[in-house]
């Protein structure tokens, strides 16, 4: 039977721009963003002490999104193949160490690299090293098969077919774009439709899943979601396999005529970035700052206040900081003339002073070249 010409059923007729969110979306959305807040605070603490989250989030993605597609490689290799310089011993630590290298490209470029088909590809080739059709749109059409045991294969989803798939391909990339640029949607909602229609245009032989869980790392990279550097959205995906399988089929039905409900899937996305963030805020409040990080937390937060401040707002500006650290800090360097006291009270003001060169005060000079 003919297939017609797809177009991308999640971006036509404004759909997204008209979208009406239900409130368990709308609790997702603003989970997200109050915790994004809060993972910048973090960040900007002491980026110092967050590489161990680092490390540890890109050999499990590189490991978790290679198992979900049923490639897997010895954990003792692990380590050595994605921080080290280990050579792969077979396909499957060839597809492993592809990824690594995928990662490293989005968490080093990924303001400069444009959502595109060549993209697409570009990353295709990277995780799906050795094959021979690597960095290919599909040359033949696949379908997505369920196998159930003790019964023959069922088609669980139609795909576009192969020769379709340069064209729709592009339009996707085009519209996506389009979306986020004159439609104003929703950067999150954009990403998650755009992963749902790449993932039911199945775009290569294989390897989709993989692509599909850069490309939405990337997308949120470039939106200011950066939990992904700290947190394995693909381990959190492995452990919620078959909630994923089950929100990718119920938003993919009727997907051809663009009567899809975008709703499972869009929850399932958000719920994932939101368990991230909680995951994430829970581990970086547990490390344990260098000596004198929070001392200097404080000194850069009096530098870059532009008017008189108080505790309270120091607090603020310091999270992870105890307010009697605060106020022991303010008292050194209110001795060493470097602030003053404008007031009394727990609410009293603080301002900054300007100490002469020549009076040769040592916290004076170092509060200077913070304010510098």
């Amino acid at each position: 039977m003919h297939t017609p010409f797809v177009r991308m059923n999640s971006f036509r007729n404004h759909r997204l721009r008209d979208l009406a969110l239900p409130a368990s979306t709308a609790w997702l959305l603003a989970d997200i963003a109050e915790a994004k807040g809060k993972q910048e605070l973090y960040t900007r603490q002491s980026p110092q002490i967050l590489k161990a989250l680092r490390d540890t989030a890109i050999i499990q993605s590189a490991e978790s999104s290679n198992r979900i597609e049923g490639v897997t490689v010895d954990r003792d290799r692990l380590r050595p193949l994605v921080l080290g310089n280990a050579r792969p011993r077979d396909r499957s630590e060839e597809e492993v160490m592809g990824y690594r290298r995928a990662l490293n490209e989005i968490h080093s470029k990924a303001a400069r690299i444009a959502v595109t088909p060549n993209t697409l590809k570009h990353l295709h080739a990277l995780c799906n090293q050795g094959s021979g059709d690597a960095g290919q749109f599909k040359r033949t059409d696949n379908d997505i098969i369920q196998l159930i045991p003790g019964r023959a294969p069922k088609i669980r989803f139609k795909c576009v077919p192969a020769k379709q798939t340069p064209a729709v391909v592009d339009e996707l990339c085009l519209l996506y774009r389009h979306a986020l640029d004159q439609e104003r949607v929703m950067p999150l909602i954009a990403t998650a439709a755009f992963i749902l229609d790449f993932t039911c245009i199945h775009p290569f032989r294989d390897g989709n899943g993989r692509v599909s869980r850069l490309l939405t790392l990337l997308a949120l990279y470039q939106h200011g979601h950066e939990v992904g550097r700290y947190i394995s959205l693909e381990r959190l995906t492995e452990e919620s396999k078959e909630d994923y399988y089950e929100a990718l089929q119920r938003s993919s039905q009727r997907w051809h005529e663009g009567k899809h409900d975008l709703v499972p899937w869009l929850n399932f996305f958000l719920a994932i970035i939101r368990r991230a963030c909680g995951e994430f805020e829970q581990r970086a409040g547990q490390i344990k700052s260098p000596r004198g990080a929070k001392t200097k937390l404080i000194e850069q937060a009096i530098a870059s206040t532009l008017s008189d401040f108080t505790v309270t707002e120091l607090e603020r500006l310091c999270p992870g900081v105890g307010r009697d650290l605060i106020r022991h800090r303010l008292k050194e360097l209110k001795a060493s003339g470097s602030v003053e006291c404008i007031g009394r009270g727990p609410g009293a003001k603080w301002r900054k002073r300007v100490i002469p060169l020549k009076e040769g005060k040592k916290e004076g000079n170092r509060l200077k070249r913070v304010q510098e």
